[in-house]
């Protein structure tokens, strides 16, 4: 122990040298320790107590109206080789970067306290599970990370039988975005955030650490670390099927992990609602487990009809960030389920001036204990994580792609996750509803080139025995005026019932050039109150709209040059020759 833990305290030691803090102090992720902090960010202002009758133990955090969602334009892969980091990555080069962000740390601590977080990234006792140890000068991420994961005695006790662990550095600095970069040095597993309290830019176990630094250790390793949700459904005869989904931010991917089918008999148990790691067993079987202890979810849209489980899980034990303030001190989002009243103050503390601004910012978030989940699987804690039967791949895309549509194979899937595409949503900054190709949903969150990625996706397929069958689809199709054709939400258990019937063969389907489709009436759609042909035009192809496609999907793929598998290209080639045959 006295070797590693000269190692952790030498990296501490130089951390607190360069940021220069007042005081260290080491999280021991104890119940008391919470307490006593909270009370701390309270004094401080950084959380307000919300009405603790209605929210115990509840809290509101405003961060700064700079800092609000995922600074992708700021975030950087520094290899060695920029083509390691790939076109999909900004790149630096890691001697570049530690000089010129080495100097924005140098004394950003001066006055504040250096938080030591050992942190461990999935169930504890498990072989899959990593250790991570982050540095901050903020108590935001500090409370946020003893919710997200699991802190302290249990960390460092992995710690000390695995002699590895993922380093993070973090510190809000001055919070101004012309000297904020978020940092991940691959070959070293190393993270440097700076200039930032928003949670995807620093609480570094999420999209830093369990993302793009462990992307990069799996492809090296052979198993995948992905931005995916897993859920177990449960049929009528209590047979539980495990699938993982991987959805862009904000395309309905924690109501689908929560989802509460309409389907009589059928239950959907939450494993993880974000991030899959997933392994191949000694019997060739892919699982997965979720790295994640807490949810760290967008409000606005949360509400009674759209996620009721959510919405139960909120009610105690949770951070809101940038919602809106009732005059009864309750959190307020659009879509909670209730109107606005007077007095209410909007996500900057404002009172409202009902002008049509948005009380609660639209990427506002709820961070909350995963184990308090009404829906939460009784092996979500499994040390050998689940069997995986299938993996689905959704967007939100207004046109084109139909409801659901299987691929042929293991290869043809990795084709169609590679090339879907997404309409942007506000969980990043920049333009909302523009359409972008987002593979595997991983695009903001692959720690390397993605023709490596994609290639790593093929060669896992060969590893397998039985890969899980692949399915691609798309809740937010929507008709000539606008409106959505299907109604999604707990509906959406009909389009799954259909998918693990096909993963048993259970249930037939039609050959496309697209994939495998079921017909109209495979889906069951008693009692919907669907448009005439509504059907019929959610499974239609598209031949215009998917010819389009195929050039989008080939210029995108042009950017990855020589990386890029060769069976994607015989893959897109094939499409286009199927497409122009009917």
């Amino acid at each position: 122990m006295e070797q590693i833990t000269f190692e952790l305290n030498k990296w501490v030691e130089e951390s607190a040298a360069l940021t220069k803090p007042d005081k260290i102090y080491w999280c021991d992720g104890s119940k008391e320790e919470f307490e006593r902090l909270m009370e701390q960010a309270i004094r401080e202002g950084i959380f307000l107590p919300l009405n603790q009758k209605s929210y115990p133990n509840c809290y509101l955090h405003r961060s700064h109206p700079s800092d609000v969602a995922r600074t992708e334009h700021l975030t950087y892969v520094c290899t060695q080789n920029k083509d390691d980091a790939g076109p999909n990555n900004n790149w630096m080069d890691p001697k570049e970067a530690k000089e010129k962000v080495g100097k924005l740390f140098d004394g950003s601590m001066k006055g504040r306290t250096m938080y030591v977080i050992p942190y461990l990234m999935g169930p504890v006792g498990s072989p899959y599970s990593r250790v991570g140890v982050e540095i901050t000068d903020s108590i935001y991420v500090v409370l946020s990370m003893h919710i997200m994961t699991r802190v302290g005695k249990v960390a460092l006790e992995h710690y000390e039988k695995t002699k590895s662990f993922v380093p993070g550095l973090h510190s809000l600095g001055d919070l101004s975005p012309e000297r904020r970069f978020i940092l991940h040095f691959p070959e070293e597993q190393l993270i440097w955030s700076v200039g930032s309290g928003y949670g995807g830019n620093a609480l570094l176990g999420k999209k830093c650490f369990a993302l793009r630094i462990a992307s990069w250790i799996a492809k090296n390793e052979g198993w995948m670390a992905e931005h995916m949700l897993i859920i177990g459904v449960e049929d009528p005869e209590g047979k539980v099927t495990y699938i993982a989904a991987a959805f862009p931010s904000a395309s309905g991917k924690t109501n689908f992990a929560m989802m509460i089918p309409t389907l009589p008999g059928y239950k959907v148990w939450t494993v993880g609602d974000d991030i899959a790691w997933m392994y191949i067993d000694d019997e060739g079987q892919l699982r997965a487990i979720n790295p994640e202890a807490g949810m760290f979810g967008v409000a606005p849209g949360t509400g009674p009809d759209t996620n009721p489980v959510a919405l139960e899980m909120l009610k105690k034990n949770t951070f809101f960030t940038n919602v809106g303030l009732t005059p009864n001190n309750e959190p307020w989002w659009e879509g909670i389920g209730t109107e606005p009243m007077d007095g209410i103050l909007n996500w900057r503390g404002e009172a409202w001036q009902k002008d049509g601004s948005p009380i609660a910012h639209p990427n506002s978030r709820f961070t909350t204990p995963l184990n308090q989940c009404p829906t939460i699987s009784p092996n979500w804690e499994d040390p050998l994580g689940v069997p995986i039967s299938a993996i689905v791949f959704g967007t939100r895309r207004s046109k084109v792609v139909p409801l659901v549509f299987q691929s042929f194979d293991w290869q043809h899937g990795v084709f169609v996750g590679s090339s879907m595409g997404a309409e942007t949503t506000a969980a990043a900054v920049g333009s909302v509803g523009v359409k972008r190709r987002d593979p595997m949903a991983m695009l903001p969150f692959c720690g390397y080139n993605m023709g490596d990625y994609f290639q790593h996706w093929l060669n896992i397929g060969k590893k397998l025995k039985k890969p899980p069958l692949i399915f691609r689809v798309n809740w937010f199709r929507k008709d000539e005026n606008g409106n959505f054709l299907w109604p999604g939400y707990g509906e959406n258990s009909r389009v799954v019932k259909w998918i693990i019937d096909r993963v048993y063969g259970k249930a037939d389907a039609v050959e496309t050039p697209i994939g495998y489709l079921p017909k109209a009436s495979d889906i069951n759609t008693d009692g919907l109150n669907l448009k005439p042909n509504a059907m019929e035009e959610l499974l239609a192809i598209d031949k215009e709209g998917w010819l389009n496609g195929v050039k989008e999907i080939g210029e995108f793929y042009s950017q990855f040059g020589e990386r890029l598998p060769k069976e994607l290209k015989e893959e897109l080639n094939k499409l286009e020759k199927r497409l122009s045959g009917i």
